[in-house]
C-alpha cells in the first residue's frame, strides 16, 4: 500500500474531496498501473457520486462515472462497483420520478456501466435492475438492458411477493418476466415510424426461460397469460391454448380472459362468437366493456343480427356519455344506418349470451380427453341418464342444460369431471357423437330369435330381448331379427350381457 493511499483516505474522510482527488491524480501519473493508486482514486470518485445523485447534478455524476470506467479496474474489484450500484440506482430512480422522464440520460448511464464488475447475484445488482425497471414501459432500450443484466442473476428473495403499505405486490422477478414479455409483444417501430415485424427469434429464446419460471412458480398468475400471447405472436394457436388453459381456469370470471380466448380462436368464428358472449355474460362494470362491446357489435352486424347489435351499441353510447368520453366514428356511423333505425333493441340481452356461452366454457376442459359412451336409459323427468362406456366404466349423470332430448342408444362424447361416486358422475361437457363413431358397448346383430313363453322374453345368441320389444314388434319363435344391442350389467345375476335396444 502506498503512502499516498493513506493520505488520500484521510482527506476523503475529512470531506476534502478536491484535495484528495488532486493527490490521487498525481499518484496515478507517477505510477499509472499501481492498483493502490487506482483504488485510492476510485473511492474519491465514489464519494463524489454520493453527492451528485439528484437529477440536477446529472452531468457531474456522469463525468465521475466515466472516470471510474476509464480507470479500468480489474474484475475482482467488486466492492467499489457494488457500492456504486446503490448510487447509480438512486439517480436512475430520481430521474424516473420526474414529470418528463429523460430517457436519453438513462441510456447514457446504461452505456457507461455495461462493463462494470458488479457482484452477481447480489442485493446491489438487484437494486440496479429495480431502478432501470421502473420506467420500462416507455424505455425503448429495455430489452437490451434486460439481456445485459440477465434474469439468471435474480436472488432467491427476488422471487418472493413484497408487501408495500400492507398490500401484497408481485415479486420483482415476476414483474421482470412480464415486462420482458410485454416488450416482446410491442410492435416495434423503425426510425420512419413503420412497423417492423415482431422479433420471433427473441421470443423463441425467451420462451424456455418463461417456461421454467412457470414451472417453479405455479402461484404466479400472469406468466401463463403472457406465454399464450407470445405463442400467439409466433402463430402457434394449439400451443397458445394449452399454455393459457391453467391461467384461464383460475381467472375464468374475468371478462378479459375470454377476450384473449377470442383472439386465440380468431380463425374459428363460432368459438370466437361464444367467447364474446361468455365475456359479456360476466358481472363486469360497463366502463371496462366499451371496446369489447364495439367489437362484438361489429360481428353481430356481419351476422345481420341487427336487434342484438343495437343493444350493444346503445350500451356503448350510454357508458361513453356518462363519462363524457368521445364516441368513436364507427359507432356514430352505425347509428346513421337504416338497419340501425329499423332495429328494435330488446331489454333482455342476456338470452343471446347464455345461448352460446357453453361452447366457450368447454374450451377450459380441452385438455381433458373426451370419452365415447352409450346412453342406456333416460329419466327425462330428472334430466338424468345412465351410460355405459365399457365393463369398467358405467353409471349415470345429470345432463340438464347440456344435452337436449338424449335417446337410448345415442353415442355421446363426454368429458368427465373426476371419478364417479357410487355410479354418479359429474361431467364438464357432453355432446352427441358423429355418426361414424364406434363403441365397444354397442353392436349390430342379426339372427333367429328364441322366445321363452309365457314370460315372452327372447334371446338371439347371447343378446337378451325384453318382453316389451317382443310384444311391440310381434316377434315369434324362429323369426329372423335385425337390430342393435347395448352392453348391459344385469344386477340380479351380477354379470355383464347384451340387450337389444332397437329392432329394425
Amino acid at each position: 500500500m502506498s503512502m499516498s493511499f493513506k493520505q488520500i483516505k484521510e482527506l476523503r474522510q475529512a470531506g476534502k474531496l478536491d484535495e484528495a482527488l488532486q493527490l490521487a491524480n498525481q499518484a496515478i501519473q507517477e505510477e499509472p498501473e499501481n492498483i493502490w493508486n487506482k483504488r485510492a482514486a476510485v473511492w474519491v470518485y465514489y464519494d463524489y457520486l454520493k453527492k451528485y445523485t439528484q437529477p440536477e447534478s446529472f452531468e457531474a455524476f456522469k463525468e465521475k462515472l466515466i472516470k471510474i470506467k476509464n480507470l479500468q479496474l480489474p474484475e475482482d474489484e467488486k466492492m467499489v462497483f457494488d457500492n456504486c450500484a446503490w448510487q447509480i440506482g438512486k439517480l436512475i430512480f430520481a430521474l424516473q420520478n420526474k414529470e418528463q422522464i429523460d430517457y436519453g440520460k438513462i441510456n447514457e448511464l446504461f452505456e457507461i456501466i455495461r462493463n462494470f464488475h458488479f457482484t452477481k447475484p447480489s442485493e446491489a445488482y438487484s437494486f440496479i435492475y429495480k431502478a432501470f425497471h421502473k420506467g420500462y414501459q416507455n424505455w425503448s432500450n429495455y430489452l437490451a438492458f434486460a439481456d445485459w443484466w440477465n434474469f439468471e442473476n435474480f436472488q432467491s428473495i427476488d422471487f418472493i411477493k413484497e408487501e408495500v403499505n400492507g398490500k401484497k405486490i408481485m415479486s420483482i422477478a415476476e414483474q421482470a418476466y412480464i415486462a420482458y414479455s410485454k416488450k416482446l409483444l410491442e410492435e416495434p417501430l423503425d426510425n420512419f415510424g413503420q412497423q417492423r415485424v415482431i422479433n420471433k427469434e427473441k421470443i423463441q429464446s425467451f420462451l424456455p426461460k418463461l417456461d421454467s419460471l412457470i414451472d417453479k412458480h405455479p402461484d404466479y398468475q400472469y406468466p401463463p397469460y403472457f406465454k399464450a400471447k407470445l405463442l400467439l405472436a409466433l402463430g402457434s394457436e394449439e400451443n397458445a391454448i394449452s399454455a393459457f388453459l391453467p391461467f384461464a381456469k383460475q381467472k375464468r370470471n374475468d371478462f378479459w380472459v375470454w377476450e384473449l380466448m377470442a383472439e386465440i380462436f380468431s380463425e374459428d368464428k363460432d368459438i370466437q362468437f361464444a367467447c364474446y358472449c361468455k365475456a359479456l355474460s360476466l358481472k363486469t362494470p360497463d366502463d371496462f366493456l366499451v371496446k369489447l362491446r364495439q367489437t362484438f357489435a361489429k360481428i353481430l352486424i356481419e351476422k345481420k343480427m341487427y336487434n342484438e347489435a343495437k343493444i350493444e351499441i346503445q350500451r356503448v353510447i350510454q357508458t361513453r356519455e356518462k363519462h363524457q368520453w368521445k364516441t368513436p366514428n364507427q359507432i356514430s356511423q352505425w347509428t346513421e344506418q337504416d338497419w340501425y333505425k329499423a332495429a328494435t333493441a330488446k331489454k333482455d340481452y342476456q338470452d343471446l349470451y347464455s345461448k352460446h356461452l357453453k361452447q366457450a366454457e368447454e374450451i377450459l376442459f380441452r385438455d381433458i380427453p373426451e370419452e365415447i359412451v352409450v346412453v342406456e336409459f333416460v329419466n327425462e323427468h330428472k334430466s338424468v341418464l345412465n351410460f355405459v362406456k365399457d365393463k369398467r366404466k358405467y353409471g349415470f349423470f345429470n345432463y340438464s342444460g347440456i344435452l337436449t332430448k338424449p335417446q337410448i342408444g345415442d353415442l355421446l362424447k363426454v368429458r368427465f369431471n373426476g371419478e364417479g361416486q357410487n355410479g354418479f358422475y359429474k361431467i364438464l361437457s357432453a355432446k352427441k357423437a358423429d355418426s361414424n363413431v364406434t363403441s365397444d358397448a354397442i353392436k349390430d346383430f342379426e339372427g333367429k330369435i328364441k322366445v321363452i313363453y309365457p314370460q315372452n322374453f327372447g334371446f338371439i345368441e347371447d343378446i337378451f330381448i325384453e318382453p316389451k320389444i317382443v310384444e311391440e314388434s310381434k316377434l315369434t319363435d324362429g323369426h329372423t331379427v335385425k337390430g342393435r344391442a347395448i352392453l348391459s350389467f344385469n344386477k340380479k345375476k351380477n354379470e355383464w350381457g347384451w340387450k337389444a335396444i332397437d329392432i329394425n
